[in-house]
């Protein structure tokens, strides 16, 4: 009997052991403008709320690089400074003499990274998807990716399927966040619950900022990664942008 209860202690503290738990937020940040707030840039405000979240990882959109509108500030540069955090900047376009596109902000090493432009079926903005590799404590490297995803359904098709195929390359814990403009129970989602899962209990509304109705940001997991939610959750910040801000914690099995 004792033996018994020493193997199921034993079993639990490796459980404990190797289970890690991960704090992510996505966020489609308006290039730091508060919409109330016509010309004022923020971002103080924007990293008062990442820092607050505790995020391990972070995933922006609509963010500004030396871009007239915003007072040419790097704003991948400096949201990085405010936060104390590693960051990678994935353009999108070229903007007003600067660039504009999203970033991933990292508490961990990042260890790798690369930028890929997404395809278009019809002529549009182009968009891009930003993975990176990062080593959490201990050693074990996750591959994280965010996107923001083309208004035009054509291309949101062809750009969720090139997703969707990059993603089946990873063997290793793979996590994809962004605005996806798109509804739960549109064409483009089910493709990418193809491979990927994404909250279905504790989800709700992302857009707009206030009286939000639609869902169009998230957070999604791997099929392949053994992972649990542990929580999932619009964070209640209504000015600093046109969204809500995106929470999760997942614990890594």
């Amino acid at each position: 009997m004792n033996k018994i209860f020493l193997t199921l202690v034993l079993s639990l503290c490796l459980v404990g052991l190797y289970a890690q738990s991960i704090r992510i937020l996505s966020y489609n940040i308006h290039h730091g403008n508060p919409p109330a707030e016509s010309g004022k840039i923020d971002l103080q405000n924007i990293a008062r709320i990442i820092t607050e979240s505790k995020a391990d990882l972070v995933g922006l959109q609509e963010v500004d690089v030396r871009v007239s509108r915003s007072q040419l500030i790097d704003q991948a540069k400096e949201l990085a400074a405010l936060t104390g955090m590693s960051y990678f900047f994935s353009k999108g376009i070229d903007l007003e003499g600067g660039e504009y596109g999203t970033v991933v902000l990292s508490k961990h090493k990042i260890v790798g990274n690369r930028r890929y432009d997404l395809p278009m079926a019809v002529a549009s903005e182009n968009r891009s998807l930003a993975v990176v590799d990062v080593e959490l404590p201990g050693g074990k490297v996750i591959s994280f990716a965010n996107t923001h995803l083309d208004l035009k359904e054509e291309n949101k098709l062809v750009q969720t399927k090139y997703i969707t195929e990059l993603g089946d390359w990873y063997d290793r814990p793979f996590i994809l966040v962004g605005d996806l403009n798109a509804r739960p129970d549109s064409k483009p989602i089910q493709i990418l619950e193809e491979y990927f899962v994404r909250n279905t209990k504790t989800n709700g509304p992302t857009h707009p900022n206030t009286k939000a109705t639609g869902e169009i940001d998230y957070i999604m997991v791997g099929k392949h990664t053994p992972f649990r939610w542990t929580a999932y959750k619009t964070l209640p910040e209504s000015t600093a942008s046109d969204h809500l801000p995106l929470f999760a914690e997942i614990t890594l099995d």
